[in-house]
């Protein structure tokens, strides 16, 4: 990579940093943000002495500044429900990384679930409690990964796609790379088969099927060392029967 390329490859991450790109997503003031990063960078392309510099690095910003754009219009750097199957559907297939909650309004551990993944989640007083025995990450996984598209769907919204999928227990959450799934978490099995489990389990079963990507911007490193069973996907204590909600019962 020449000096003149890893230069613009500097601007444009500084454009895509997640502090930048999934702080109050979708509201005026992160358009405001945008357009001072964007008018920052403007400056910084245009003031450089090389020509074909400011030619080529226009032409790249803009063509940065509106996937951006685009990404925040489907609601990348947010955790939203989706409630059209035929939205959900096409989100799942055409976005590069994308993961699917499959929820229940009825069941705690969909509760749970969502507040892991994001921090405006809902909860009702019995799953906050829960909540006080585990490790939060405060910045939760949805907006720290900018670039992974992070939804939920109600499953009476989506009987074709629960069918199609052979989604029978919930919480299940489904990860999307490129189109295919690459992996599922159904119920907490995987994540230490309690309630209690830390954001860092749910963050590293995601980072491990590639549908997010840790790099130096998106926090500090995670840390799993505390808890290697799950890591080993040892299975653990059995639940009461009513731990995973089934959605043929």
């Amino acid at each position: 990579m020449s000096e003149q390329d890893a230069k613009l490859a500097s601007l444009m991450n500084r454009l895509n940093e997640p502090s930048t790109s999934s702080a109050h997503a979708g509201s005026a003031h992160a358009q405001d943000d945008d357009e001072d990063i964007f008018a920052e960078l403007e400056a910084e392309i245009e003031n450089d002495s090389s020509a074909a510099f400011r030619e080529h690095g226009m032409e790249q910003l803009k063509r940065e500044m509106e996937q951006l754009q685009q990404k925040k219009s489907d609601g990348h750097g947010q955790y939203r429900e989706v409630t059209d199957e035929k939205e959900v559907i096409r989100l799942s297939a055409h976005k590069p990384r994308c993961v699917v909650h499959f929820f229940h309004h009825k069941f705690k551990r969909c509760e749970i679930m969502d507040k892991h993944l994001s921090v405006r989640a809902l909860l009702n007083p019995s799953t906050r409690l829960v909540l006080t025995r585990c490790s939060l990450d405060p910045q939760r996984i949805a907006p720290k990964y900018f670039n992974t598209l992070f939804i939920r769907v109600f499953v009476e919204n989506v009987p074709w796609l629960v069918e199609r999928l052979g989604i029978k227990v919930l919480p299940c959450v489904i990860t999307f790379v490129n189109g295919v799934s690459k992996d599922r978490i159904v119920g907490f099995e995987e994540l230490g088969n309690t309630d209690q489990f830390d954001t860092a389990t749910l963050e590293w079963k995601l980072l491990n099927s590639g549908v997010i990507e840790k790099d130096d911007s998106s926090g500090p490193a995670v840390n799993y060392g505390a808890k290697p069973a799950v890591r080993q996907h040892i299975r653990g204590r059995p639940q009461d029967d009513d731990s995973d909600f089934d959605l043929d019962d």
